[in-house]
């Protein structure tokens, strides 16, 4: 059986570290919308480069996030102080494999369970 949650709220992602963002609900139109993302039209279009799956799962976790990240707890510069939310500071969080990885287990391949139990 498929189970949808239609809650539209946006919800406290833990990514560990003391880091927890607070995310919209993964839907069609955000993965459309990250599609559009110029960083993932260049790397699908440049045929010389060829990114690699690690490459491209990279270029969309940020392009993801930059849509549905809309708070942030637990992310401070080098002297503690907490840093404002920004694209940059986005891009910069998941350069660290340990927040990149939380994300992509808890929020994006959360929602591609979806298909293995409509498969199941």
């Amino acid at each position: 059986m498929l189970r949808l949650n239609l809650s539209t709220e946006p919800r406290w992602l833990d990514l560990g570290h003391g880091v927890r963002l607070l995310v919209e609900p993964l839907t069609t139109a955000i993965m459309l919308a990250a599609r559009s993302d110029p960083a993932i039209i260049a790397a699908a279009s440049d045929a010389e480069t060829s990114a690699s799956n690690d490459d491209l799962a990279r270029i969309v976790a940020k392009a993801v996030a930059r849509i549905v990240v809309k708070d942030w707890e637990g992310v401070g510069d080098e002297d503690g102080k907490p840093l404002p939310l920004t694209p940059e500071g986005i891009d910069a969080l998941l350069e660290l494999w340990p927040i990149f990885e939380a994300f992509q287990t808890t929020y994006i391949a959360g929602a591609l369970i979806l298909d293995a139990e409509k498969n199941a």
